[in-house]
């Protein structure tokens, strides 16, 4: 074991600080919570930190399939891609409601304990259905990111709007939920959790239901608390990346193969849009971990 005394502030704080928690999650099914998932981890690993992931959607097991596809990819071409540390659980089938729930309790926590002695941070996507395996990760999050479609059709997963005024009338049941996870946080450990809700398949026209969801949006951040991001546009690349693993971030790197297609002008804006999510995240500095 090292001696404390002689390593510097940073080895320290490397050694001892708990790993950040992104819990990505929300109510409602296509909103981008694998793709956001999977290019903040390799976002994260690209920048030399130690990532683990945890999948918690049993329906789809996206994030999951993404990950196999990436390893089928380093396998089969050869590529040095970062890869994370990955888990995936799905809810106890156990008779007993009360069971059920400490069982899915206890078999988090066995993987997040795993986790938090070798990674800097901890990415967890949750399934686009309330759960309980989904509100004891919401609980946990140092930061929780809702991808939200830029429509009024899928804004009601944060809050109930009045289709004549634009007025807020009433949270949603998503964010009562978020609301009960931040109570328990505080009175677990008395942490907090940063909420941030980002724009996800924005228009590159500024047409004016582009304008009214910023506007409403606005008026939801500081009635129910939360931050807002820029996402991702409705690319076709995302969506082909998929089948091998890829994100934004490696495609350049892919690019310096024998043979392998050029990057486009598409290609560099969905790149900055990683960069510009992690960036609004405002992520706590890390030390990345050795050995």
């Amino acid at each position: 074991m090292a001696d404390m005394d002689l390593m510097e502030p940073a080895e320290i704080q490397a050694r001892t600080q708990p790993p950040h928690i992104l819990v990505v999650g929300c109510e409602k099914g296509g909103s981008g919570k694998s793709t956001t998932s999977m290019h903040l981890t390799v976002a994260l690993l690209r920048l030399g930190f130690r990532v683990g992931t945890v999948d918690l959607d049993a329906r789809q097991w996206t994030l999951t399939r993404y990950l196999s596809n990436r390893a089928a990819t380093i396998q089969r071409e050869g590529n040095r891609l970062p890869m994370p540390r990955h888990f995936f659980l799905a809810h106890s089938d156990h008779n007993d409601r009360e069971t059920a729930r400490e069982q899915d309790r206890q078999r988090l926590d066995a993987i997040l304990d795993q986790l938090r002695a070798s990674v800097d941070y901890i990415v967890i996507d949750c399934a686009g259905t309330d759960s309980n395996l989904s509100r004891l990760a919401h609980a946990q999050a140092d930061t929780l990111v809702t991808p939200v479609n830029d429509s009024f059709i899928d804004l009601d997963v944060v809050a109930h709007v009045d289709g004549r005024t634009g007025e807020v009338t009433k949270p949603s049941v998503y964010a009562e939920m978020v609301w009960d996870a931040r109570k328990q946080r505080a009175k677990r450990d008395g942490g907090s959790i940063d909420w941030v809700v980002m724009r996800n398949r924005l228009s590159n026209l500024d047409a004016r239901n582009k304008r009214e969801m910023e506007t409403v949006l606005e008026k939801l951040a500081k009635r129910i608390g939360f931050r807002i991001a820029p996402g991702f546009s409705e690319r076709v690349i995302f969506r082909e990346l998929f089948l091998q693993g890829l994100t934004m971030l490696d495609i350049f790197d892919q690019a310096q193969r024998p043979g392998a297609p050029k990057p486009r002008m598409s290609h560099i804006a969905a790149r900055q849009e990683v960069r510009a999510l992690v960036n609004a995240l405002q992520l706590p500095e890390r030390v990345p971990r050795t050995g």
